[in-house]
Order: structure tokens, then sequence, then C-alpha cells
């Protein structure tokens, strides 16, 4: 009943020997032990108080309150599905039915309960087990929007600021380090020349507060200048985690718990990157396969310049963490990087500031903020783009519902996405409607279709025998719009443009042209999507599919006969009878 759980190195001890059910609360405390959730950082503990530990003792408290004779005794097979369903009533009616914690926490809850189901297995009631197949009957899952990525041209900003602030802590601190080679013992020679006090830092660590009165320390910048010259900063790590975040596409908090035999089995230009998901239930620990060369632009040689570069401090306190750093202000040694991903900080403004990147616009004309998260969604956007939207082939690391949910589905995509579906209609279109039959003046095919058109209808298109006002009808009484075989065509003229015996002729084009200059002008009066839903398919037809197989000649000179009243309406009386 009492256990110990670790957030950030800190040890928390949780005693529930103070609820009823002993036996339920046993099995509930081991399911919490084993939760991802129950370690980790800061913000986790966050979540096991919320979510985890604050849901367990209500539950258990409602279980004994709905048995109260079965108190001391109430055991895993005693729980019924109606138990879940009270307590999925009880989060509704507090927070209400749009509310999310409802799901959220039930969610959780059945989790843990499905952790007890496998650890004992057979000792859930078979209706119980059933029930723990889904998470709620009443509450809502509300679906948030994916955090969306960078414009390309923000991303790109922001990996060349890093590259060139890694390149400029490399150069101050192996500068650092050859004036230090050069110095000696200040205790000596005395603390007036910056080589002896860095000869110092070097054999005997940073500098700390009580050095920060000495005049040649104040003279040279303090102690907060003098310990940048050998040692990483926190502020030089967040370059750092930019670069790696837009060259390999990592989770924030992995970067951050790099550790320092992360890289493994160097050949041919590629390394394994070791890294921890503390989110991947089961299997936390992952390894990715990245570029390896001796420049920064590449996850291999970004690594391994961070290795040498935090050597020193490593040694301070012998941590196997990557990035080690010192403080600034009190020349303290931190043997992790704990400070907690967040979207913004102070830090993280200054250097977009110093780089001119805040400046910059984000998606909606907002200004840019630095989000690390967001670097991840970029990085895994441009996959997404080189995989053609092929969940198959972009999913790495995920399963294709969650690619294409977290990484797909996001607003950079939309209109690449909407973009296919119209491709996809024409394309469909182009299979069920065939293109417009357009003939010249002597009865020649203009158009590039294949189906052949019986001499007779040739010819009675060219006489205007067959005319129906926009173009010459083939067969009037084979219609496929025809309700009977026989039966004359039941449409209105302007459908002639999807019509498979539509066949357009010079005749045709004042009347196609009036009928297109109508379609322009309901522009005005329809909103984009709703013209598109009208007219759209009759205006693609007649741009690209009739008026595109003439001269521009023959259109002016038929535009001038349109102007003209020249256009009549010719319609056949087996037509005019079906109107009437």
């Amino acid at each position: 009943m009492v256990f110990t759980v670790t957030f950030s190195g800190v040890e928390e001890v949780v005693d529930l020997s103070d609820l009823p059910c002993p036996r339920l609360t046993r099995a509930l405390a081991e399911a919490l032990v084993q939760s991802p959730v129950s370690r980790g950082s800061v913000q986790n503990r966050k979540r096991f108080r919320r979510y985890l530990l604050g849901t367990v003792r209500q539950f258990i408290a409602l279980a004994a309150a709905s048995a109260p004779e079965l108190a001391d005794d109430l055991d895993l097979d005693d729980l019924e599905p109606e138990l879940l369903d009270a307590y999925e009533s009880i989060l509704i009616a507090e927070y209400g039915q749009d509310s999310k914690e409802p799901y959220v926490i039930m969610s959780c809850l059945v989790a843990l309960l499905r952790s007890v189901r496998e650890a004992y297995p057979g000792a859930i009631d078979p209706a119980f087990a059933a029930r723990l197949g889904y998470a709620t009957a009443d509450a809502n899952r509300r679906h948030m929007k994916p955090l969306d990525s960078y414009p390309l041209p923000v991303f790109e900003a922001l990996e060349a600021a890093s590259l060139a602030s890694v390149g400029e802590i490399r150069d101050r601190i192996l500068e650092g380090e050859r004036l230090a080679a050069t110095g000696n013992d200040p205790a000596v020679h005395g603390w007036d020349r910056l080589e002896n006090i860095l000869w110092h830092t070097e054999h005997h660590g940073p500098l700390r507060p009580v050095h920060s009165r000495i005049p040649g320390v104040i003279r040279h910048g303090g102690i907060r200048e003098i310990n940048t010259r050998l040692f990483l900063t926190n502020e030089d790590v967040i370059p750092f985690q930019i670069l790696l975040a837009c060259q390999t596409g990592m989770e924030p908090e992995s970067i951050k718990q790099l550790q320092t035999g992360c890289l493994a089995n160097p050949a041919r230009g590629y390394v394994n990157l070791a890294y921890v998901k503390r989110r991947a239930r089961g299997n936390p620990h992952k390894t990715m396969r990245v570029r390896d060369s001796g420049t920064l632009r590449s996850p291999g040689g970004v690594v391994r310049l961070a290795l040498r570069l935090t050597r020193r401090a490593r040694g301070l306190v012998e941590a196997p963490d990557l990035w080690v750093t010192v403080s600034r202000r009190t020349g303290e040694v931190t043997a992790r990087f704990v400070e907690r991903i967040v979207v913004d900080t102070p830090y993280r403004r200054a250097w977009m500031h110093a780089h001119g990147i805040e400046g910059m616009q984000d998606r909606g004309g907002v200004p840019v903020t630095l989000d690390l998260r967001r670097l991840r969604k970029t990085y895994k956007s441009q996959q997404y783009l080189r995989a053609g939207g092929i969940l198959l082939d972009f999913a790495s690391g995920h399963t294709p519902e969650v690619a294409g949910r977290h990484y797909g589905d996001i607003g950079a995509h939309e209109e690449i996405h909407d973009q296919a579906v119209e491709a996809g209609l024409a394309q469909a279109l182009a299979v069920v409607l065939p293109p417009p039959v357009v003939l010249d003046d002597d009865g020649r095919r203009l158009d590039e279709g294949t189906v052949e058109i019986a001499p007779d209808a040739v010819r009675d298109a060219l006489s205007g025998a067959t005319d129906v006002w926009l173009s010459s009808c083939q067969d009037f009484f084979a219609s496929p719009y025809a309700g009977k075989k026989g039966a004359p065509c039941p449409v209105p003229p302007w459908v002639c443009l999807e019509c498979p015996n539509a066949v357009f002729g010079t005749r045709h084009l004042p009347a196609v042209l009036s009928t297109l200059a109508t379609i322009e002008r309901q522009r005005e009066e329809f909103s984009a999507a709703e013209w598109q839903s009208r007219f759209g398919t009759a205006h693609q037809r007649i741009t690209t599919g009739v008026l595109a197989q003439f001269s521009t000649a023959q259109i002016a000179t038929a535009r001038a006969i349109a102007e003209g009243d020249g256009a009549r309406l010719a319609l056949p009386p087996s037509f005019l009878e079906v109107l009437t």
C-alpha cells in the first residue's frame, strides 16, 4: 500500500493504506507503480497526482460505497460494469458533458484496470473485462486540433540560426581552452591575466561567487563570462536542441535526455542514435539511423561536438548525461539539463531576437515563437510530403493511424489534401465523362475522343438538323438521361455539356459563349464553393473541352455574333413538346 515514485530524480512516497477495499487497492497500487506516468519529468508528476492517484482514490471510495457489506473483502472478481458507468456519470455531472475531463479520467482509470487484468489473468469477471474494451459510454472525446508545423521559411531560418549558434559556441570554448593552455596558476602568477584565470577554471572547476570580487575577474567579464569560455550553459543547449530537432525530428524530451553512449555502430556515413521515449509504453528505448560526418550538418557530428564540449563538465560530476551545464550565476555544474519542455522562455526569446526570427510571421500572420514540438511536426511534415501522403511509407515509430492523425492531418497539409481530392474527383469524372465531341466545318474531329460517330450524325450536326441550342444531338431519342428506351431527352439543354451525345461545331459557339458569360456572372451571386458545385463542371467543359479546340479568330467571331444577339434558341419540336 506504500510505494515510492521518482520524478526528475526526486523521490515521492505514496501511501494508500488509508483506503478501504485492501485487495482492490493493492492491485491498483501495483498498476500505479508500473504506469509510465509514475516516473520521469515534473510534468508527469502533475499528471500522476491529478489523473492517476486522485482517480484511484475516488474509484475505490465509490466501490466501497456501492457495496458497504463487502468493503473489507471486495476483490477483483466483485467488480461489475455498472461501477464504471456510475463513475463516468459522476464525472459528467461534475465537469459537464462538453468537458474533456471525464474522458481523460476514464481513459486513465480503464488503462490501469487493463494492467490489473493482465497482471491477474482470470481474476476479473468476463463482463467487467469486456467493459474495459472502451473508455467511456457517454462522455465525449473532444478531438483537439493537432499542433501545426512551422512554415518552411521559418523552419529553415531556425535551422540556419541554430547551426550558426552552435558554431559560435564551439569557437568560444575551443578558444578558451587554447588560452587556458597558455596560462599559469593565478595563486602564484596573479589574477590579472585572462589566461591565468582560465588555467584556474580548467584545473579547479568553474568560478564561484567567492571569486566575483577579484579585480582581474571583474575586468574580464565576471564569473558569468569566464565560465562560459570553458563550459556550456543552459542558454547554449537551446541551439543544440533546435539543430538536432531540425535534423532528426526527435521528441524534445528525448533530445534533453540523451546519454554519453548514445552513438553506436558507425558505418558508411551513418550511425545509430539511441534515445529514450518515455511515452512509448513498454518499450521506451529507441534507436534511429542518422547521418554521421565531421560537420555540423549531420546529427552524428552535432552529438559528437556536444560530447566534446561537455566532457570537462561531465568529469566534474561523473554524470552519464550528455547535457551537463554550468550555472552562469553560481558556477554550479548541473548533472542534467532539467528545464521543462515549454513553448517559450526568456532564454529562447532572447535567442530568437538575436537572430531576427521573432520578426518572422507564423501561420495566421502572428509572430513566431519557439516551440520544439513544432520543429518535430515540421520535420515529420516534410517526410509526409516526400512520401506523397502514403501512410505506410511515412509512418516510422508510429502506427499508420497515429501518424496520420498527429502528423498527416495538420493545418499545413489542408491545401494539398484539398488539391488531392480535387485531382481525384477530376480523374474519376474524366473516366465517367468523356471529353466533348467537337467537329470542324468539314466534319473532322477536333477533340481527342476515340468513339466513332456515324456519318449520318456528322452530316446532321453540320447541317443543323439536330441542333438543341448548345450543340447538335447524335440521337435525341437515345438519351442516357431518358427514363425508358426511345423516349425524348428530358433534361434542360445546358446538360448537353455533360452528355456523350452532344456534338459541338462553330455554329454552336455563340450559344456556348453566351452560356459561359452567364455562368461567369453567377460568381457574383454565389460563394466560391457554391458556384463551383453548381457551375464548375459546365465551366470546365466549356473552357477546356470545347473552346480550347477552336482558334482565337473563330472564338472572337462567335463572341461578336453572340453580343449582337446572333445566337438563336433552336430547339426541335419534339424537345419543345417535352418542355411544355
